[in-house]
């Protein structure tokens, strides 16, 4: 206990200290660099950057502050590659209410606490991919933690998302009344091409695109962009250096997303050993959301570990092991939101789970998604130059993907949380 508390003070005065004159000695067990784990290693941070990485050759400045971390593995601030801090989980209210009746006041405030559970859980970075009815409220949550006013991630904003007319929601029953939209209506592409544009005057740093969802007859996903619709989406935000990603479950709407050129697609539950093979030919990553399915199931009855798994988990596990086989880039992301933030690891562990060895499960969301989302040159490695976004965590999780929970230490942009 005493222990604890000296840590604990002593992490408190160093957050006191002038960052710009600042160094910081991290002497962990582990390191895990983003690509490998080295049990040789430290770090030392200046001000807010990796000044070095790697065997201690290297002389100390004077001023220099040493963190022992015994027993930890040091790694690079986790990515969260998908998700909604402007939604909290549908068992508590359904998304429906949330976006018709909590004012943007209310989201804003919940936003707030979930951009700081999310920072305190080791993720110090997020692709945050809709508001959901919250406008570019986004934008000014990203800005008010940039400044400082509130402690949270690296926010990649996507703002309010894009659907066509009539396929989203919510819906209502009654014909006469056109409800509020969780995301951007247009129709055609002269309407697609002005929001494109319209969110990066915003804002935005990716554009985000609904490739199909759930407006078919029966209640299925359907394609609701041409492939057309979405090359031009994208040639529009390349244009910008801007990236777009789709959310796609069916098969026709993962291939036409595919085709269009986006970098990445969201969920992927329908895809086939074709799809995937045409997406690694491609260079496309998949963002497979597999605690969203797993959460939304339980939500729906599912009992988990006492029943056996319903046929949407069952897919879910399918899809995931084909698109493994097939050697497309895995990012890390949950669609957090859907389920509670600062649980974000539960994404890492289901991958796990679904087979996947949990030192690939750490590139994912570090090294890979940094890659996969532009950063790659501002984190997701530790490597100097690179932004001081680092976190300790008791054990090895790369041997146990569950010590991903234990954080001991968060540190983003050179700040010690």
């Amino acid at each position: 206990m005493k222990s604890s508390i000296f840590f604990f003070l002593l992490l408190l005065s160093f957050t006191l200290v002038a960052q710009n004159d600042s160094f910081y000695l991290l002497k962990a067990d582990r390191v895990f660099d983003g690509e490998q784990l080295h049990t040789d290693w430290v770090v030392l941070v200046r001000a807010n950057k990796i000044e070095a990485a790697g065997s201690m050759n290297f002389k100390l400045p004077a001023n220099t502050r040493i963190i022992e971390l015994k027993g930890m593995t040091l790694l690079p601030g986790l990515i969260e590659g998908h998700s909604h801090l402007f939604l909290h989980p549908y068992n508590e209210t359904k998304w429906d209410d949330q976006v018709l009746k909590e004012s943007r006041a209310e989201r804003t405030a919940r936003a707030v606490n979930h951009a700081k559970a999310t920072l305190m859980a080791g993720f110090t970075t997020v692709r945050d991919l809709g508001t959901e009815g919250a406008m570019y409220d986004d934008v000014g949550l990203k800005k008010a933690i940039e400044k400082g006013i509130i402690p949270g991630p690296r926010m990649i904003v996507a703002t309010r998302a894009i659907v066509t007319k009539g396929s989203y929601g919510p819906k209502s029953d009654n014909a006469d009344f056109d409800l509020p939209q969780g995301a951007a209506e247009v129709s055609g592409p002269e309407e697609l091409n002005k929001e494109v544009r319209t969110q990066i005057g915003k804002g935005a740093d990716v554009i985000k695109l609904y490739a199909d969802y759930r407006w078919g007859l029966d209640k299925e996903a359907y394609p609701t962009f041409t492939e057309s619709d979405i090359a031009l989406a994208v040639t529009v935000a390349k244009s910008s250096g801007r990236r777009v990603v789709a959310h796609a479950s069916s098969e026709e709407g993962m291939r036409r997303a595919i085709m269009g050129g986006v970098s990445t697609i969201e969920h992927g539950d329908k895809g086939t050993e074709e799809i995937f093979r045409l997406m690694k030919e491609k260079g496309i990553a998949l963002c497979p959301t597999l605690a969203a399915t797993d959460a939304t199931s339980q939500y729906s009855g599912w009992k988990k570990g006492i029943e056996a798994e319903p046929d949407r988990v069952l897919q879910k596990r399918k899809s995931f092991q084909l698109a493994l086989k097939s050697g497309v880039t895995i990012c890390m992301g949950g669609d957090v939101g859907v389920f509670p933030h600062g649980d974000n690891a539960r994404e890492m562990e289901m991958m796990v789970d679904y087979g996947m060895k949990a030192v690939d499960v750490l590139k994912s969301a570090t090294s890979i998604n940094a890659d996969v989302f532009g950063y790659g040159t501002q984190i997701g490695r530790i490597r100097k130059g690179l932004f001081a976004d680092l976190i300790a965590v008791e054990g090895d999780p790369s041997i146990d993907i569950k010590n991903i929970r234990r954080v001991k230490l968060v540190m983003k942009d050179g700040r010690l949380y």
